[in-house]
């Protein structure tokens, strides 16, 4: 009996001694990491200006119609020549022609002639934009106006009156039409330049209310058609009025992002 107190005495002190023992201490609680600051790659930004003195003309061309001139050789029905120019703004070239034109028809007791002046002005537009040397391939537009006069003379022969001539006057008459172009101008040497223009005619409206039809219009043709075309090879020197200006880049900008530490 006295054993078995002992025992139950051991048993209840060791409990006991348990229950008074230092509870454990919780774990730490983790801390969070610092937010790391990255670094951002710098940017280089190059910005381009388009320089605004660019419309300003460069060169101005001008010279003749070699064909015009040549034809003078060759028809013996024609007279006359023909100036060309152009200045450029940019991809731009405001073009200007400018010639005389006499025509002759002689047979079956009819002659017809006529005499005037024309002139044709538009804007070409220029599709070969990055070459150094400003050669041309172009499209372009026209108005074509003439100022001229014709004269017709008949004769005929009468049983009863014997040879009879007649004359008809067409004086003071005008004309205008439209074109579409397209044609080359390339650099040969120095500023000798050479090219070529092809012409669509079309819309001729002329005030001929006198005495006959008008048959030919300088610079247009023959009007017995509603449009025709024209083909001009042009000799020509250009005057250079300054440098044109190459738009330049800006000087690279450093653009930095910075990070905020949360």
């Amino acid at each position: 009996m006295r054993l078995i107190s002992s025992i139950v005495f051991v048993l209840v002190a060791i409990v006991a001694q348990a229950q008074h023992a230092a509870p454990r201490q919780p774990a730490a609680p983790k801390k969070d990491k610092a937010p790391v600051a990255t670094a951002t790659p710098e940017k280089d930004t190059v910005k381009v200006t388009k320089d605004p003195r660019r419309f300003i003309p460069t060169g101005v061309r001008f010279g003749t119609d070699g064909l015009t001139i040549a034809r003078n050789f060759y028809d013996n029905t024609f007279s006359g020549w023909e100036v060309d120019a152009d200045v450029d703004f940019d991809r731009y070239f405001l073009a200007l022609e400018y010639g005389t034109w006499s025509r002759s028809f002689d047979g079956s007791g009819n002659v017809y002639d006529n005499d005037g002046r024309y002139f044709r002005t538009g804007i070409d537009v220029n599709f070969l934009t990055k070459d150094p040397e400003k050669n041309m391939f172009f499209f372009g537009l026209r108005y074509g106006r003439a100022t001229y006069s014709e004269h017709l003379t008949v004769d005929t022969t009468d049983p009863d009156f014997g040879d009879i001539r007649d004359t008809y006057h067409n004086t003071n008459l005008h004309g205008h039409w439209y074109e579409l172009t397209t044609g080359l101008r390339v650099k040969m040497i120095g500023g000798f330049w050479m090219g070529y223009t092809a012409r669509f005619k079309f819309g001729l409206k002329t005030n001929d209310g006198g005495e006959m039809i008008t048959s030919d219009v300088p610079g247009f043709g023959r009007t017995d058609k509603p449009s025709t075309w024209g083909f001009n090879y042009v000799l020509l020197f250009r005057i250079p009025l300054g440098k044109a200006k190459v738009p330049t880049a800006a000087a690279p900008t450093a653009e930095k992002e910075s990070t905020k530490e949360k």
